[in-house]
């Protein structure tokens, strides 16, 4: 989450005339993440989430996001669900952006996870995956494989300003996964960003998953990899195998991970982290003058990326007794 756009409030009452959530009362921006612009609106009728949608959103994959959550929702996965406006919509558009209105969920994300936090996620994102097994919408994964290498191009030009010999390594792998990325594993829904700061927690219990604008269909493996990049290593990036196996046997007791799942692992793990060091790179390099942002550091995932080179097998990320 992160603001881009600012929004005037008598634009924003005026949006929100259109839905039954009462009077505007109050909002913020929300300045975590990097993508959208995201706004904590207090209205008579409750408390809600606007987004305006830009950078790597496209408006027609908009109706994908907001019915799965829906579609999640009804399955039991406890999610943010789209507001429908008067006439049934759940798409408007303020500040010259499409925008939606979501539900609040109660919780905090978590800094410091424990092995019972990443025992947790890897339950629910189980079960998002098999929620998510009769979704009939499709949307391809628009920062898989095949867009890392144009994401490369354009911070090729200034990438070793971050650190020097950044874009030969990055170039490297490139070639190495084109080789070796798996193209026949079970695919369906993922979350494809399930960071600590989109997974909910009251009580040390999972209260929501939030953040669905990178959902796509791809590979459901590539999903366990992301969140084992994600929630289980440390800042000084090693990685820990007691959360590994925590997430991955709480997952595979909800959904078990094929022999040629596991077999593949190692690659999605590297594919995980070198899709997150380009877009952090890619972001690093351009965030606009005076947003309302952090940038990510994308050196992080090049420190993950140089473990999960020298991974051969999933045992070693904790997979098995």
């Amino acid at each position: 989450m992160a603001v881009y756009t600012d929004v005037a409030a008598e634009d924003l009452a005026r949006f929100l005339s259109d839905y039954d959530v009462g009077e505007l009362l109050s909002y913020k921006g929300i300045a975590e993440g990097v993508e959208n612009s995201n706004f904590l609106v207090h209205a008579a009728g409750g408390v809600f989430i606007l987004t305006l949608y830009e950078k790597r959103v496209a408006a027609e994959d908009l109706p994908f996001f907001l019915a799965l959550m829906e579609h999640l929702a009804a399955r039991g996965l406890n999610c943010p669900q789209p507001v429908k406006n008067k006439t049934g919509g759940m798409l408007g558009k303020i500040a010259g952006r499409p925008a939606a209105i979501v539900t609040f969920l109660d919780g905090v994300w978590i800094r410091r996870p424990t092995p019972t936090h990443c025992a947790a996620v890897g339950e629910a994102l189980a079960k998002l995956h098999l929620a998510g097994a009769d979704f009939k919408m499709k949307r391809a994964n628009a920062l898989g494989i095949a867009s890392w290498r144009p994401l490369y191009k354009q911070a090729e030009k200034r990438g070793d300003s971050v650190r020097e010999g950044l874009c030969e390594a990055i170039a490297r792998e490139l070639d190495a996964l084109d080789k070796s990325w798996p193209r026949d594993l079970p695919q369906g829904v993922i979350h494809a960003d399930l960071f600590p700061d989109n997974v909910f927690f009251l009580n040390e219990e999972l209260s929501g998953l939030i953040d669905f604008y990178f959902a796509c269909i791809d590979t459901l493996a590539f999903d366990v990899a992301i969140c084992l990049n994600a929630w289980c290593f440390e800042p000084d990036d090693s990685y820990n195998v007691t959360k590994g196996r925590a997430l991955l046997n709480a997952y595979a007791a909800v959904r078990a991970l094929s022999a040629q799942e596991q077999a593949a692992l190692p690659v999605l793990a590297r594919g995980a982290a070198m899709r997150f060091l380009l877009t952090r790179l890619v972001d690093w390099l351009a965030v606009p003058d005076g947003a309302l942002v952090k940038p990510k550091n994308p050196l992080e995932y090049l420190g993950k990326l140089r473990f999960h080179q020298k991974i051969s097998s999933a045992r070693d990320y904790g997979i098995g007794p």
